[in-house]
């Protein structure tokens, strides 16, 4: 049991956030002020994040990536009967929203360069029922985008890009979320490169989309609770036009959103560094580097991912438990959707049908990453890996 002890009080987690005096003091400005529901915080950092991207954005904060995800496709149209091609090597949220609108998810497998969705597979799936395409960029990591757009556009599909890991990722020079698709939905978990404990961001150039989610985000009320009590209008009339839901972001969330959207650059660069350092340790390590971006691209750095190769003579589940030992807390993203047995029984779906995300996730490993990391705190994990390995 002390042994247990001190290795949990020894821990270096897999992630944290950093959380400085000025998202602290931001979120006490708004506890004192009163507003700590949906109101002027929430308000600005639509207005900030929309901004930050550039002109012709439109931002909508919500309670979670899972929710704005959802809105994007209940807003496109999706319903009963359509289908919606999407990657089975993302986080469930992805696809059970699809199921959602009654609507049932395709898979195809990824690219094993790049560990996002595989364009290619994409334009094969394309049915006489398929309705949209959910593309999901992985790590930080852009998926391929524009590929996916040139034949969503001959075949009059809607595109959602998933873009929980993907702040501030860019695709030819383009950030993501100002590319072609309909709607780009962002995280804002706790282990995220933007961090407000929970929380997400919804963002479009259609106007007709942004108009809808703002709606739905709030039971279908045509009026947010901040407009009904600071208009001259009474506060008490309001109407509901839809069946919506309860998908709005908290005050208290936007605060802190305000300040980490000012310090997003300095926090991806600090990941770079942390990135770039395992690249120069591991380069003659029997493990495979993750995957980078087009040359002049950003990547977020949300994960870094490594893969064991067959001669580390090590399985994937040992070497975790063999960094745990070492206090070294790790992850693994994804165990795929087609290993679930939801998804697996619901849509018969087979392992041999998706050999590159099964191959992949046997074998990969996400190491710590965050920006609050140190130099020693680094130098552990190193040092761990190189231990089990060599």
């Amino acid at each position: 049991m002390a042994t247990a002890t001190r290795l949990q009080q020894s821990l270096l987690p897999f992630a944290l956030p950093d959380i400085g005096e000025e998202e602290i003091a931001e979120v006490v400005d708004s506890l004192r002020s009163g507003w700590i529901t949906t109101g002027p915080k929430t308000a600005r950092f639509e207005r900030a994040f929309a901004q930050f991207l550039g002109p012709g954005i439109e931002a909508i904060a919500v309670n979670s990536a899972t929710a704005g995800l959802h809105l994007a496709v209940e807003a496109i149209g999706i319903g009963p009967g359509d289908e919606v091609i999407t990657t089975p090597h993302t986080f469930t949220a992805t696809a059970e929203i699809i199921r959602y609108m009654g609507a049932n998810p395709v898979f195809v497998d990824i690219d094993p360069a790049t560990f996002c969705i595989d364009p290619d597979l994409v334009e094969r799936a394309i049915s006489r029922r398929t309705k949209a395409i959910i593309a999901v960029h992985y790590a930080g990591l852009a998926a391929r985008i524009d590929k996916i757009h040139v034949f969503a556009a001959q075949h009059k599909l809607r595109v959602i890009e998933d873009a929980a890991h993907s702040l501030p990722t860019t695709l030819k020079g383009r950030l993501v979320g100002t590319l072609a698709s309909d709607a780009t939905v962002f995280s804002f978990y706790a282990t995220k490169t933007l961090a407000t404990g929970e929380g997400g961001m919804l963002v479009t150039r259609n106007p007709e989309i942004a108009r809808r989610a703002r709606v739905m985000r709030l039971h279908g009320i045509d009026r947010d609770a901040f407009d009904r009590y600071t208009s001259n209008k009474p506060g008490w009339r309001y109407d509901v036009v839809a069946p919506g839901f309860k998908y709005n972001m908290t005050d208290i969330a936007a605060a802190l959103g305000i300040q980490q959207l000012l310090k997003l650059l300095k926090f991806q660069a600090r990941r770079q560094q942390l990135a770039e350092q395992y690249n120069r340790e591991f380069a003659h390590l029997p493990l495979s580097l993750p995957p980078e971006p087009l040359p002049g691209d950003t990547h977020a750095w949300h994960l870094y991912v490594i893969q064991l190769r067959r001669e580390a003579k090590i399985g994937r589940d040992e070497f975790i438990r063999r960094m745990y030992e070492r206090g070294i807390g790790c992850s693994v993203h994804y165990i795929p959707l087609h290993l679930h047995k939801y998804w697996r029984e619901t849509y018969g779906l087979k392992v041999k049908d998706f050999p590159h995300s099964t191959e992949v996730s046997r074998r990969i490993v996400s190491l710590p990453i965050y920006s609050r990391m140190t130099l020693d705190d680094q130098e552990r994990v190193i040092s761990a890996v190189k231990d089990i390995l060599s």
